[in-house]
């Protein structure tokens, strides 16, 4: 189960996100569980990069740091929005690294969850 205290501890700027969200802590964790799922715009994102759709890769791209941006995320927040800027430029790059880093802290995120 996610919570206020798992968020802090996991490096998410949880006052911040929870202002977003007009300080109600239960709306906040919704959304917060709603990412949960993202894992298929990752995917998005990995196959657009490999077949050299940059200009789709970071319109998904994009779209994801704002998701996490607003939740206040950081750990996840943080790869993406390093990725959205290369693919902005279109810049040559180690594309697959930061995936994999948004795949690894996306996944301490969803541990958060399974956690009692």
């Amino acid at each position: 189960m996610i919570t206020v205290q798992k968020l802090n501890y996991f490096g998410a700027d949880v006052s911040s996100g929870l202002r977003r969200c007009s300080g109600m802590a239960d709306f906040y964790l919704e959304m917060v569980t709603k990412v949960l799922d993202d894992t298929p715009r990752f995917d998005e994102l990995e196959q657009a990069v490999k077949e050299g759709r940059l200009h789709e890769a970071f319109e998904i791209a994009h779209s994801l740091k704002g998701v996490y941006a607003n939740l206040s995320l950081e750990p996840v927040l943080a790869p993406i929005s390093r990725i959205t800027e290369m693919l902005r430029r279109e810049e040559p790059g180690d594309y697959d690294t930061l995936i994999q880093e948004i795949r690894e802290k996306h996944a301490e995120l969803c541990a958060l969850a399974r956690e009692d």
